[in-house]
């Protein structure tokens, strides 16, 4: 039986290549028993991605700023004044029932090196 990445990689090389990037992120996706509404949504790039165009065009009002801590203050404002047109991550109910098994998982993990 062929393997999928091979399979892959003969019908396209940047397929695999993606594949294989992205194989660990869609186990622990599963690990996690993250829902697929959730995991469709956090397998995007697409909310980081609307937020800085939205931060984008809001901060191009901001003229000048003396220094870094003065300009800190403006992009936490800017966000603040996004934040009212960000939509919703599908699946966003299921956040903390993903928090509790990252946490769960964090603790086995804790005992298994106590005990090594």
């Amino acid at each position: 039986m062929m393997m999928p990445e091979k399979w892959l990689r003969a019908i396209n090389e940047s397929a695999a290549d993606s594949l294989l990037e992205a194989i660990e992120e869609i186990l622990t996706l599963h690990r996690l028993n993250v829902s697929a509404l959730l995991r469709k949504s956090l397998h995007s790039t697409n909310p980081i991605e609307g937020m800085f165009s939205t931060v984008r065009g809001c901060e191009r009002n901001i003229k000048r700023t003396r220094n870094s801590a003065i300009s800190q203050r403006w992009l936490a404002s800017v966000l603040l004044h996004c934040e009212k047109g960000f939509k919703r991550v599908e699946g966003y109910r299921e956040i903390p029932q993903v928090i509790v098994e990252i946490e769960r998982i964090l603790k086995e993990q804790a005992i298994l090196q106590a005990i090594a």
